[in-house]
């Protein structure tokens, strides 16, 4: 799987933002990706070191609209830690908009 496959989006959230500041990033993976596989993508492509990956399950949600009933999409979420003094400019950039 290619690096950019494992790696989906980032996520955006006031949770994630203050995970920030303790040096963990929070991403949105490919559902078949596991650690090893997020851990080497996030390093190739941002040029940092991780120290360590934790991986959840993102259940879906049931949804209604007007009589039509649905869920929403599961995803698996990604908290990925870096080493002290790597951090992410992605990231850091948006916040300072």
């Amino acid at each position: 799987m290619d690096v950019r496959q494992i790696i989906v989006e980032p996520v955006v959230s006031e949770k994630s933002y203050a995970l920030m500041s303790e040096g963990k990033y929070t991403f949105r993976v490919n559902d078949r990706a596991h650690k090893t596989q997020i851990s080497h993508a996030v390093e190739e492509i941002f040029n940092v070191e991780v120290v360590s990956v934790r991986t959840s399950r993102v259940r879906s949600k049931p949804k209604r609209r007007g009589l039509h009933r649905g869920k929403t999409r599961a995803w698996k979420k990604a908290i990925v830690e870096l080493a002290p003094g790597n951090e992410i400019e992605l990231f850091e950039g948006a916040s300072e908009s």
